[in-house]
């Protein structure tokens, strides 16, 4: 995969979108210049073809990316889990890519996550 075939949804110059990425997307993530990756979908939430946080971060660390997983459902989002999503994105070397199913949970989360001021 090259970094023009990712999919993208740019929210400012530090933060973007994309659906689910695989362990295959994440040379192309760090050569599109992200240093970091969040990963808001639960394990198994799309049956056994979809890649386990496990191989997505192994791949993301071997492509220099810092790697957190920071699963979510889809239907809910917890003050608790956008007050961690503030401490995540204030903490992690910038850009940052968060993921989901179609990159709209994670979306929600950082905008619930502005919310909070990370202690």
């Amino acid at each position: 995969m090259s970094p023009s075939d990712l999919p993208l949804q740019r929210a400012n110059a530090d933060l973007a979108f994309a659906p689910q990425l695989g362990p295959e997307a994440m040379a192309a993530v760090a050569a599109s210049g992200f240093r970091s990756v969040i990963n808001n979908r639960p394990d198994g939430e799309g049956g056994p073809g979809q890649p386990s946080s496990e191989s997505v971060q192994a791949a993301a660390e071997a492509a220099g990316l810092q790697y957190a997983h920071l699963p979510v459902l889809g239907s809910m989002q917890t003050p608790e889990q956008a007050r961690a999503m503030a401490e995540l994105l204030a903490s992690m070397p910038k850009p940052i890519l968060a993921f989901c199913r179609s990159g709209a949970r994670s979306a929600r989360l950082c905008a619930l996550a502005s919310e909070f001021t990370p202690r």
